[in-house]
């Protein structure tokens, strides 16, 4: 890696080399998180609409979001301006809030699905509160290091 990638450079990346710097190769893995979060909470059994219906809110959102930013710094569309870096240092910071809030909320749907509900569904939601707070954090560790590219830029 080059040193700028590995002390988190004040310029974003663009082409490929996304895939090849520190923090942004973690958009990868947020999209990978994110939609197993969203393929396990649509799958599952709705219990609490309106909690399930925030973590689905939040899974789409991000998911979408992180997919075209992605693809916004492949094709190079920041042009090296620095406000793209104070762009991305804000969003992952409120993806982490609000996948923090919904990681908690869907830990206590599945809290409230153990008595009365089939083993699968449990099980399926236990699933999706344990990627969740994977995907929470990858969205901290990349705001975090994010931040530290927006101080210094």
């Amino acid at each position: 890696m080059a040193p700028a990638a590995v002390s988190g450079g004040s310029t974003l990346p663009s082409g490929f080399s996304v895939f090849s710097t520190f923090p942004d190769l973690l958009f990868v893995l947020e999209f990978v998180f994110g939609g197993l979060v969203w393929i396990l909470v649509a799958s599952s059994l709705v219990p609490l609409p309106m909690i399930q219906g925030w973590v689905m809110f939040v899974s789409v959102f991000c998911f979408v979001a992180t997919t075209v930013l992605l693809i916004l710094y492949i094709i190079g569309a920041h042009g090296g301006e620095t406000s793209w870096v104070t762009l991305d240092a804000a969003y992952h910071c409120i993806a982490a809030l609000f996948y923090l809030s919904a990681s908690v909320l869907e830990a206590l749907a599945t809290i409230f699905l153990q008595d009365g509900f089939t083993f699968k569904h449990y099980h399926e939601n236990i699933s999706a509160v344990v990627f969740s707070y994977v995907a929470t954090l990858l969205y901290v560790v990349h705001a975090v290091f994010s931040l530290i590219r927006w101080k210094s830029s």
